[in-house]
């Protein structure tokens, strides 16, 4: 993972997506919690999400606004997309983002919007296969973006010249 110092001075957005109420029945009555699931970005290829848990739901937001301060990601943005198409899965949920020419918009549903609008990506093609759980996709979808090289980062990887990536 591109793990991601963050200044103070960088302003990030949270997104809420989703939230879980969880009822815990003992002899003295019903019992509710709440976990949030939480990603906040900058729009400029920032990304992390948390997951909050407490007997409120803002105070389950919050936990989990501050959790996912805590584990930031840096994705290469180009133009509003993505340099190349990605395949991911983590559990049961499977991602496949490619990137898309100006003015296609994002083309993503649930919790992998949430991410992609998060990040600053504007315009990209996402489906979704295998399981909808909004805990599975949210991290198969950063997952898939972490994965993602530019071309300046696999030129220095491999020792050539900008040049000769694109050219063989």
């Amino acid at each position: 993972m591109n793990k991601v110092k963050i200044n103070s001075d960088v302003e990030l957005k949270d997104r809420l997506v989703a939230i879980n109420r969880v009822t815990k029945v003992t002899k003295g009555g019903r019992t509710f919690t709440f976990a949030a699931i939480v990603v906040v970005g900058d729009g400029k290829g920032v990304i992390g999400w948390g997951l909050g848990k407490a007997g409120e739901v803002t105070a389950a937001i919050a936990k989990g606004v501050e959790s996912a301060k805590k584990n930031l990601v840096k994705v290469p943005v180009l133009k509003g997309t993505i340099p190349h198409e990605i395949e991911y899965s983590f559990g049961g949920a499977q991602v496949l983002l490619k990137p898309a020419a100006h003015g296609t918009g994002l083309k993503a549903g649930g919790a992998m919007r949430a991410v992609l609008e998060s990040v600053g990506i504007t315009d990209v093609i996402a489906k979704s296969k295998g399981s909808s759980n909004p805990h599975n996709l949210v991290k198969a979808t950063i997952g898939a973006l972490d994965q993602v090289r530019d071309a300046y980062t696999v030129a220095s990887q491999r020792g050539i010249t900008l040049n000769k990536v694109f050219n063989g």
